[in-house]
């Protein structure tokens, strides 16, 4: 930074803003990063873990990019696990727990060392934009930028609820973010309220998990970073607990005393991750939920129970907690609470993440109306890139829906909208068997390289890998079986099944619970295949039809994709459309016809009209 210019100013520095900030650092350009309080940096605010079902994917994809987030959570994982194992590989996904305080640590750290970027602590209280454009601190400090990136998570207006208490945070410990909001609402930008929360925490030595399920770490995980080897073999257990009738009882009882059904929380709080008053009355024939304990450091001296997210008074808590079978004799270091903030609903973004009407405003995360720490530091590497793109006067990084998870969240978010807290799942993904974790670095680490976050040797070893994937698929298809008795009882101890005519090894992996490991008695060679190869060559042995089908559907829908509408289009002007797609259309102005049917509203028989309008444009033209 010269004085008090930067090519680029962030706002924020959780999962969102540091993978933003470290994004435009790393590709050379001088990098601002104001926060609160420098000692948060990289807090995990919520659950001590990294990942899960499409998260995983998320943090492998970021990775491949040359984001942070999967290092980070190598580097202080408690635990490995590979969720969802008895299904298919399209919705298989890691999940880690993690030292929340070492994470926290490494993120500052990695912040602190990377050149060409500074940490301000302060609080932003105006995006300027008339005139000079840049960050106005509350205390009068300003700072020029070419591009701002706001990452406020649940800070915007921050109100925090416990009972019938009501106070100002942005989270537990930190205040609110009280002036931004309205510098947004200057700029034109809607903006709306939403809610999450989270549960107490407790102290690990007074739990008595003896009698409780326990929860081993998985040796066999993969890590989430392309450049670790191996998971940590020395991992800790989580244990699993649940509620009971009578818990549920007491909280039906007292719900007139939560903020959440006595009216004073007015934000809509997350779907698919809701507390546990509300599970309560959403869910009345279920007897009980399970309680996840999950370890916040090595030594256990904090507990997360996840699962019983709640802004219940204390008493109710406290209540509710020691009749837990396991932590009867529980002490409480800290209550759980739900908190309120202000978003700005995304549709108003470009799909860069850009917002429409302020050029080179960016904003990524929950300000966004996402939930999570893997979507927000998915948006915020987005976001970092693009606006280097933007400063550099380059196209935009736009990833297709058929390409990434990361596509899908930004798609949702600028074309669909979200009225709740946006949680990334793979039920989102229409090919999502072309998005697994497996192949996150043959998809996009290329693209990584190109842009500059990613080096040589690293994309270097993910094309010696797609071409021991070819190789070693080809082998198989090119040696023949025959089935003489040897070879058919070899086969059979094997586990692969007799074989009754010939074939090729790569029909016998096709068989149903067939493994590489198990040719080695009919091919000595699959003993010569790395474990992630053999991953990979398994899936497409195994599910090539599929694969195939999905790639087809894919190239059918980019015809669409290639189809650009014009951003001067005056959709009001368009013979046969409805009042309301003309709204929508105004309000989200898509920049293909591929993401103009993706408009919730937007009819098939719209989009023919569309097409007819922008034959007859191009007819005009010529």
């Amino acid at each position: 930074m010269i004085g008090d210019r930067a090519d680029v100013v962030v706002i924020g520095a959780g999962h969102a803003g540091c993978e933003a900030a470290l994004a435009a650092a790393r590709l050379g350009h001088s990098t601002v990063v104001i926060c609160l309080d420098r000692g948060a940096i990289g807090h995990m605010a919520c659950n001590p873990s990294i990942g899960g079902p499409a998260k995983g994917q998320l943090v492998r994809e970021i990775d491949a990019l040359g984001g942070e987030i999967g290092r980070a959570a190598d580097d202080t994982a408690l635990q490995y696990r590979t969720l969802n194992q008895r299904k298919g590989p399209a919705v298989q996904a890691t999940r880690t727990q993690n030292d929340r305080q070492a994470y926290q640590h490494r993120m500052r750290t990695v912040l602190e060392d990377q050149d060409g970027l500074e940490l301000v602590e302060g609080e932003a209280a105006a995006i300027l934009a008339d005139g000079e454009f840049g960050v106005e601190l509350v205390d009068g400090r300003r700072f020029r930028a070419g591009a701002v990136i706001v990452t406020t998570g649940t800070f915007l207006g921050g109100l925090c609820h416990c009972g019938a208490r009501s106070w100002a945070e942005g989270r537990h410990g930190e205040p609110p973010a009280t002036r931004l909001s309205a510098s947004l609402a200057s700029l034109g930008l809607t903006l709306g309220r939403l809610k999450t929360g989270t549960p107490a925490r407790l102290d690990g030595a007074s739990l008595d998990l003896s009698g409780l399920e326990e929860q081993p770490g998985d040796p066999r995980c993969q890590p989430f970073s392309l450049d670790r080897d191996r998971v940590p073999q020395d991992q800790i257990a989580c244990h699993i607990s649940h509620t009971s009738p009578e818990i549920h009882a007491l909280l039906r009882e007292n719900l007139d005393r939560s903020p959440l059904y006595s009216g004073r929380i007015k934000g809509l709080g997350p779907r698919y991750c809701p507390s546990i008053e509300d599970k309560v009355v959403r869910f009345p024939d279920r007897q009980r939920h399970q309680v996840f304990l999950e370890p916040e450091d090595r030594d256990r001296s904090v507990v997360y129970p996840s699962g019983i997210s709640s802004s219940m008074p204390a008493d109710v808590q406290e209540a509710m907690i020691r009749a837990i079978p396991g932590l009867e004799g529980a002490r409480i270091l800290r209550l759980g609470y739900a908190v309120e903030y202000d978003f700005v609903p995304p549709t108003q973004l470009e799909a860069s993440l850009m917002v429409r009407r302020t050029p080179g405003l960016f904003l990524a995360g929950q300000v966004n109306g996402s939930s999570g720490y893997e979507e927000a530091a998915g948006q915020g590497l987005l976001a970092g890139i693009n606006a280097v793109q933007f400063l550099r006067g380059t196209e935009p990084v736009v990833l297709k829906r058929s390409e990434a998870y990361l596509g899908i969240l930004a798609d949702d978010l600028t074309t669909r909208g979200t009225q709740e807290p946006y949680r990334m799942l793979t039920s989102r993904a229409e090919h999502r068997l072309l998005l697994r974790e497996d192949n996150a670095d043959l998809r996009l680490r290329e693209l990584g390289h190109r842009l500059g976050l990613v080096d040589a040797a690293a994309a270097a070893r993910t094309r010696t890998r797609q071409e021991s994937i070819d190789r070693t698929l080809s082998a198989l298809e090119s040696v023949r079986v025959r089935p003489d008795a040897e070879t058919s009882k070899r086969a059979e101890r094997a586990g692969i099944g007799a074989i009754t005519q010939p074939c090729t090894l790569l029909d016998l992996l096709r068989r149903p619970a067939s493994h590489l490991e198990m040719l080695r008695a009919l091919w000595p060679d699959a003993s010569g295949v790395s474990a992630c190869v053999a991953r990979s060559v398994e899936i497409e042995a195994q599910y090539s039809g599929y694969i195939e089908r999905q790639q087809r559907e894919v190239a059918r829908l980019d015809r669409l994709e290639q189809h650009r509408i014009p951003a001067d289009l005056d959709f009001p002007r368009i013979s046969g459309l409805s009042r309301e797609v003309v709204e929508k259309l105004v309000s989200v102005r898509p920049q293909t016809l591929g993401q103009a049917a993706r408009v919730p509203g937007v009819t098939p028989a719209a989009i023919t009209r569309l097409v007819a309008a922008l034959k007859a444009r191009e007819r005009n033209s010529q």
